[in-house]
Formats: structure tokens, C-alpha cells, sequence
């Protein structure tokens, strides 16, 4: 008897378990694109926007009914006009049924993760302040250039307005306050500022938003606005490497930004609200490094949302993606919009090493501390796997083999990191050696052919010394431009019959506007800052070619 109704309590608390985590699956809820079909919209509503929560409403309360008495209504994310006729909201799965079967419904994506893409190049793709392109157009005036990214750092001196008419009578944008930002700080050059994240906080509503406001915590948003529309400044440099004059490839361009892009993440619905209110507030270009991976193209809202923006007339350009040089790794493979590789420039960062016997050598390097130019002893180590002996030495000069194996580099570099010598060559054919260029100690790569003039010396010599000199900018590389490795390549997953990438523009080491209390980069354990920095990546690349755009814009208008 005991045992039978051991049992039968056994059974009872198996199957109300079972249930209740059935509840739970269904009580579980996750943000949804709604299209709606607003042709079929009850003359009773005023507007689209009072017929979707009252659509809302009504599949909730049958949710309810039907599952859960607990679950709470669903909550409406965003209104969307012009990307799409729709919404976007946080459905349960009995929600999104009961949504299927109302009127007007058409389709519905689950909201996904984005993926974002990281003073010379003007030059290189032939712009001239007395010739041409630039001056035709008063270098991109009064052309409003959209950003969607991390955000802006509006005290930049980049984003100074002086010399720049009133704003267009066209513009419709605002520039909204919020934390550590004040509408006051823009100006007649940084016009609009807005922010979105109720995406990202559906998708985690106990999330805590760092810097609720347009304001860049990242750095990648200045970088990029900067990029495409930045104003002059005289004395750019990072840390004395591309010493000049830094301006955008508009300079006198307008610019919006949609910070959509957050350190806490980035979502779908975010993006497509930000391009819904670029198209609303007026802007003729968007710009937008980042995109979706894997994503079929009537599934991808983005692809849709830009179809939109096309049909206004605004031209938009999106980044192809760092994720090369392997083929189909491209995303933002939509025809209507210009996908942009990543290339290089006729310019390059490094070092000179001064051997004893007074040959010089040049080869890549972005350290950003200062380095004496005292010489030192020079030893050749091999493959600099032995981390025993590297330890010993001080004071000297290491040289190191690359063997060319599968992240051999990245070990012989994470090796001398550790062992703390006071410099280090590093011979490699490597083409992820712009990886390692921003080393945080004193670093210089050289290829092959020149590395085996180093290790000729060392050999020969009974004490062989020899001294580096930082912080060179070289100019006139051949061949240029070349296709970066790590950019990405068709064909794309939604579209792999459209040839894509369409164009590639400078964007391996790109110099422009950074946020100075977000750390450039380290010296030993040191974070150090800075007003410019140098990024690489189709991310750079997408508002060369965005810039560009505008100032032809402008030559049309």
C-alpha cells in the first residue's frame, strides 16, 4: 500500500513537472518583425500605430486565456513606417500563432544578433583640394550623411563646424539628450543624434545600459562618421605614425548618427527602427558596417529595410565583412545596395632596423611608446619556442623565424610578450601580420627576403649589434591598392547569384577621429589614448566608399 502510493506521488509530481516546464516554454517570449498589411486596417484606427497594440492586446489576452493566466501582456518594441508596414514586439509562441491568424498579418522573423564589421586615402584615390571631384562638389556640402554604428564623440575636434553654412531647411532629425549628452553639442557638421536599444533591452530587461545616449563608449562610431564627413584637422597623427592634415572624405558634409550598436549587444530590431528614422529625418546616404551572417534574403530585415531607403533615393553602402580570405563569407550580398571590400593603400606603417655594419632595413610596425635608438646586442633565436631561454636574455635584440605553421606566429609573438625582452624582429611571410602591427612592446616584422639579410649579419658577425627607430610612415608601396586578406569573399549566402563585393576602398590602417578615454592600444601593461587611431577592416572601407558617394552626389545636385 505505502508503495503504491509512493508511486502514484512519484507519477504525480513527473507529470506536474512536466506541465509546468510546458508553461514555462510557452510563457517564454522573443522579440518578432511583424509585416502587416495595412490595407487591411479597420477605418476605427486613426493610425497603424493603434491597430498594431490593439492587435497586440487582443492575441495576448487569447495567449492568456488559452495557456498561463501568469503571462504577461505582449509589449510592443517599435513602430515601424517606412522600412516596412509593421512592427516589431516580444511574442510567446501561442502569441505569435494567434498573431498568424489576424488580420492583416503577412510574415514575421524571429530577431537576430548583428555582426559588426572594425589622412592618406584621399589622396590615394586621387581627390585634390584644387581639382576634381572635391572641389565640383564644395567637398560633399550640405550632402547629410547617415551613420548606424556605436555612436559619436561629439567634443572631437573632427566633428567642428566652422567655416559650414545653416543647416539644410530639408533636415527633419533631431539631436536627442541622454546620458553624459546634451542636445547642445551639435553643431551645424554633427546635425542629428539618436539612439536605440528597446531591442536589446526586450531581449534582457535587467540589462543595464552603460551609456544610455548617442554617446561612443567603443570608439567604432567616431571612427566611421569621421571617416566619411570629418572635418579638418591640422597635427593628426597616431602616436607620430600618419602625421598630416585628418579630414573625412566629405569634409563638408552634414552628419546624422543612429547609435544602434551597443556594448551590450546588437539586435535586428534596433537597426531597422534607426534606418526607419534615418529615412524620416532625411538623410541621402546611410552608411552602415555591419550586417547578418547565414540569413536567406526574405528573412534578412535589413535587406528589406534598405530596399526602403533605396526607393527614397538614399544611396546606402554596407561593409562586406572580415572574414576572408575563405570564399562565401560575404554578408550584405542584397543587390540594391553597394557592398564595400576592404583594400589596401600605397602607404605603410613602420620601423627602420639599423644593423651594425650600417644596412638599413624597413619593415612593418605600429608600436605607440617611444623607443631609444640606442644600439643593442641582436640575437637570433630561431623560432623563439624555447621560453626558457628567451626569459634569460636581456637587454638584446631577439630575432625570430616564423615557420610558417597555423598561428606559429601568434605563439613566437605571445612568447616574447611573456618573456619581456627589451625588442623583437619577427621574420614572416604572414599575411595576418597587420594583426600583431599595434604590438604593446617594441616590435618590427620583416619579410622574408630582408630577414635573411638580418640573420646573414647576426651569423656573421662575433658581436653583432644593431638599433630600431619607430614611428615611420612610408608612402609609394607597390603593388597598391591589393585586396586585403581578411576581407570577405563571395558568394553570399541570401544572394549567390549577384557578383558581389561591388567595389573595394582603402581600409587597412585608416586613420581618423577616436573618443580619448577609450584606450587606442597598450605600452607594455599601459593602456594608452589618444585623439586619432588607426583601424583596418571592410568597416573602414564602407564609409571611404560612402564618402566618395557623397561628394559625387553633390557634384550632381
Amino acid at each position: 500500500m505505502a508503495a503504491d502510493i509512493t508511486k502514484n506521488l512519484y507519477v504525480y509530481c513527473w507529470v506536474s513537472f512536466c506541465v509546468l516546464f510546458m508553461f514555462i516554454k510557452l510563457a517564454k517570449s522573443d522579440n518578432y518583425i511583424v509585416h502587416m498589411d495595412i490595407s487591411a486596417m479597420p477605418k476605427a484606427f486613426s493610425n497603424q500605430h493603434t491597430w498594431y497594440l490593439a492587435t497586440l492586446s487582443s492575441v495576448s489576452a487569447k495567449s492568456k486565456a488559452e495557456t498561463n493566466p501568469t503571462i504577461s501582456f505582449s509589449k510592443l518594441i517599435y513602430t515601424y513606417n517606412h522600412v516596412i508596414q509593421g512592427f516589431s514586439a516580444s511574442l510567446t509562441p501561442a502569441e505569435l500563432e494567434s498573431l498568424k491568424n489576424s488580420p492583416g498579418y503577412v510574415s514575421s522573423v524571429k530577431d537576430r544578433v548583428v555582426k559588426v564589421d572594425t589622412t592618406h586615402s584621399f589622396e590615394f584615390l586621387g581627390l585634390n583640394s584644387g581639382t576634381g571631384a572635391w572641389p565640383v562638389s564644395s567637398f560633399g556640402k550640405d550632402v547629410i550623411v547617415g551613420v548606424i554604428d556605436t555612436g559619436v564623440w561629439p567634443e572631437s575636434e573632427s566633428f567642428n563646424d566652422n567655416g559650414m553654412s545653416d543647416v539644410p531647411s530639408r533636415w527633419k532629425g533631431e539631436c536627442e539628450s541622454g546620458t553624459q549628452f546634451n542636445s547642445s553639442l551639435c553643431n551645424k557638421k554633427l546635425i542629428g543624434a539618436r539612439f536605440f536599444n528597446k531591442g536589446l533591452i526586450a531581449h534582457n530587461s535587467n540589462i543595464t545600459i552603460s551609456m544610455n545616449s548617442t554617446r561612443d563608449t567603443e570608439g567604432h562610431g567616431t571612427h566611421t562618421s569621421t571617416t566619411v564627413a570629418g572635418t579638418y584637422v591640422k597635427d593628426a597623427s597616431y602616436f607620430g605614425y600618419a602625421p598630416g592634415t585628418a579630414r573625412g572624405m566629405a569634409p563638408m558634409a552634414r552628419v546624422a548618427m543612429y547609435k544602434a550598436l551597443w556594448e551590450e549587444g546588437a539586435y535586428t530590431t534596433d537597426i531597422i527602427a534607426a534606418i526607419d528614422q534615418a529615412i524620416t529625418d532625411g538623410v541621402d546616404v546611410l552608411s552602415m558596417s555591419l550586417g547578418l551572417d547565414g540569413v536567406e534574403l526574405y528573412e534578412d530585415p535589413i535587406a528589406i529595410a534598405t530596399f526602403a531607403a533605396i526607393e527614397k533615393n538614399i544611396f546606402v553602402s554596407t561593409s562586406a565583412g572580415n572574414e576572408g580570405p575563405d570564399v562565401e563569407t560575404l554578408h550584405n550580398g542584397t543587390p540594391w545596395v553597394i557592398t564595400v571590400a576592404a583594400g589596401t593603400m600605397d602607404r605603410d606603417f613602420g620601423a627602420t632596423l639599423l644593423l651594425g655594419n650600417k644596412v638599413s632595413i624597413n619593415g612593418l610596425a605600429q608600436y605607440p611608446g617611444n623607443f631609444t635608438s640606442t644600439e643593442f646586442p641582436i640575437v637570433f633565436m630561431d623560432t623563439c619556442s624555447n621560453k626558457t631561454e628567451l626569459s634569460k636574455i636581456k637587454q638584446k635584440i631577439i630575432v625570430c623565424q616564423d615557420p610558417g605553421k597555423e598561428d606559429s606566429l601568434n605563439d613566437q609573438f605571445n612568447n616574447i610578450q611573456a618573456a619581456g625582452n627589451i625588442a623583437a624582429v619577427f621574420i614572416t611571410n604572414s599575411s595576418s601580420v597587420d594583426v600583431f602591427a599595434q604590438s604593446p612592446f617594441p616590435a618590427i616584422f620583416l619579410v622574408q627576403k630582408d630577414g635573411d639579410t638580418v640573420v646573414d649579419f647576426i651569423k656573421s658577425n662575433t658581436d653583432p649589434k644593431a638599433s630600431i627607430v619607430f614611428k615611420k610612415t612610408i608612402l609609394g608601396i607597390k603593388p597598391s591598392p591589393r585586396v586585403t586578406s581578411y576581407t570577405s569573399r563571395g558568394p553570399s549566402y541570401s544572394c549567390p547569384l549577384v557578383l558581389k563585393p561591388d567595389i573595394m576602398a582603402p581600409g587597412d590602417s585608416v586613420l581618423a577621429a577616436w573618443p580619448p578615454n577609450v584606450a587606442a592600444a597598450r605600452v607594455n601593461q599601459d593602456l594608452v589614448f589618444t585623439n586619432f587611431n588607426l583601424l583596418s577592416g571592410t568597416s573602414m572601407a564602407c564609409p571611404q566608399c560612402f564618402g566618395y558617394s557623397s561628394t559625387f552626389k553633390s557634384c550632381l545636385s
